[in-house]
């Protein structure tokens, strides 16, 4: 958790706080594709892409 502090302060710090919702869909996708590895639901997600 201190990881995602440094990253919060250092955007804060340099004014970056418009990269934020990029850097949460990248984890939102991040764990779509984690958890959807072993499920019935993995056929579904990758028609979508």
């Amino acid at each position: 958790m201190s990881f995602l502090k440094e990253i919060l302060d250092y955007l804060r710090a340099r004014k970056k706080l418009w990269l934020m919702p990029l850097f949460v869909l990248f984890l939102l996708f991040g764990a779509i594709f984690v958890l959807s590895q072993g499920s019935v639901v993995a056929p579904f997600i990758y028609t979508l892409f």
